[in-house]
């Protein structure tokens, strides 16, 4: 089985069968959709080939990768394998012959959200005092994008909802977004989680 571990719906899971490809791409038409700009409309299917599942990319323009290499033609999966889609989303590959969840636990890696109960918690440690409404509301932003880029016209209609944007300055968005960041170094100070894209906005990087 496939398992998101980074992008929108983190966590779900897709079965693998042998006699019928799953293609990932943006289209709808695909097996997994990944709905990110960054995302060919067919960029990557996986196989049963050989007696093994197989990844291979079709062309896409901002690439696949498993454990950090570029796929080039054709990649046999093993167990444990990270494949990422384009920059936004990276599945694990589960063997069939494995039990997932002793094969692939990252409950304790990384950032998680629980929207209902509106926490946090980085590698496994809740982050407490919570973040302000307006550190969460930006984080939350962040992460339903699921690894896409956020503009600041949409963080500001976001975190700031009860204001026609009027008022609120790029200086402003800056310093929240430092504050969040300064939160969050608290508990992982090794790792980046907000990423700016200059020119466009911020994206949110998962471990």
């Amino acid at each position: 089985m496939l398992i998101l571990r980074q992008g929108r719906e983190a966590g779900r899971r897709w079965p693998l069968g042998k006699y019928r490809p799953l293609v990932i791409g943006r289209n709808d038409s695909c097996d997994i959709t990944l709905p990110d700009r960054q995302v060919s409309r067919q960029h990557a299917r996986i196989f049963w080939e050989g007696g093994a599942y197989v990844v291979e990319d079709l062309g896409s323009k901002n690439g696949t990768h498993v454990n950090g290499q570029r796929v080039q033609g054709k990649v046999v999966l093993r167990d444990g394998d990270e494949i990422q889609i384009a920059l936004g989303f990276k599945l694990a590959f589960v063997d069939a012959g494995a039990t997932a969840p002793l094969t692939f636990d990252d409950s304790r890696v990384g950032l998680r959200l629980d929207k209902d109960a509106r926490l946090v918690w980085i590698n496994g440690q809740v982050i407490d005092p919570p973040l302000s409404l307006h550190q969460y509301r930006l984080l939350e932003t962040l992460w339903d994008a699921g690894g896409g880029v956020v503009t600041r016209d949409t963080i500001v209609a976001a975190v700031w909802p009860e204001t026609s944007g009027d008022g609120v300055s790029e200086q402003a968005i800056d310093a929240l977004v430092r504050r969040l960041r300064e939160r969050l170094a608290e508990f992982d100070p090794e790792f980046s989680y907000i990423v700016t894209v200059r020119g466009h906005g911020f994206r949110l990087e998962n471990r």
